[in-house]
């Protein structure tokens, strides 16, 4: 099986920071699920892990924790998915993750994948869309449909998790919601995201006045 990995934590300006690796084929556990992998992406956690989480001696690190796929496989004890199923996961830092042509995956921790969107588009959403939705529901304990005369302010609401945020607070809340952005074009993209309100940084670092966006 083909996959993207490291021995050791070299610089990413080193030729074998990253390198093209043969693994031996997955086998899956009774709660796994063998997934095809279709479309991966790229998080700060991988960054972080590259740099300083060393692997094994002898053996290699394969990193990746959003991916989009199919289900090629699954264990014996596993109930809710089935050989053809399109999933989508953000996967576990303690494993293999999908940095490969095909990954083992807990069943407890992925979702079938929604029908609207492709394997591209899915694969960008796990861990921004989970950050999200425990940040405003988990820590700062607002209700669902709640909020009422409340209002939200999100900084860097043009970003991966502050426009998945914007999203969440005006689908399944009545906050108010203020998004700040620092471009004309990233402006106009919070706004397209649900913002009641957005705030432009000008030159010097001091915002615009809010203006409404709707």
């Amino acid at each position: 099986m083909k996959a993207v990995g490291y021995h050791q934590n070299l610089p990413l300006s080193h030729p074998e920071s990253l390198i093209d690796l043969e693994l031996p084929e997955p086998t899956p556990g009774p709660r796994d699920l063998l997934v095809q992998v279709h479309a991966i992406s790229v998080n700060p956690v991988d960054l972080k892990v590259r740099a300083s989480t060393a692997p094994a001696a002898g053996q290699a690190k394969v990193l990746g924790w959003d991916a989009a796929g199919v289900v090629l496989a699954v264990g014996e004890q596993v109930g809710h998915f089935k050989p053809g199923d399109q999933v989508w996961y953000a996967g576990s830092i303690g494993r293999a993750g999908s940095n490969a042509e095909r990954q083992l995956v807990d069943e407890r921790i992925v979702s079938h994948m929604p029908t609207s969107l492709d394997f591209a588009q899915a694969a960008a959403l796990p861990l921004t869309a989970i950050t999200a939705w425990e940040l405003l529901f988990d820590r700062l304990g607002v209700q669902r449909g709640g909020g009422q005369g409340q209002r939200l302010l999100v900084v860097g609401a043009s970003g991966g998790v502050g426009s998945i945020l914007v999203q969440l607070a005006r689908q399944f809340t009545q906050l108010q919601v203020i998004g700040t952005a620092s471009r004309p074009e990233t402006v106009d993209w919070v706004q397209a995201q649900g913002a009641h309100w957005r705030a432009r940084g000008a030159p010097g670092g001091q915002p615009d006045a809010h203006r409404p966006a709707l």
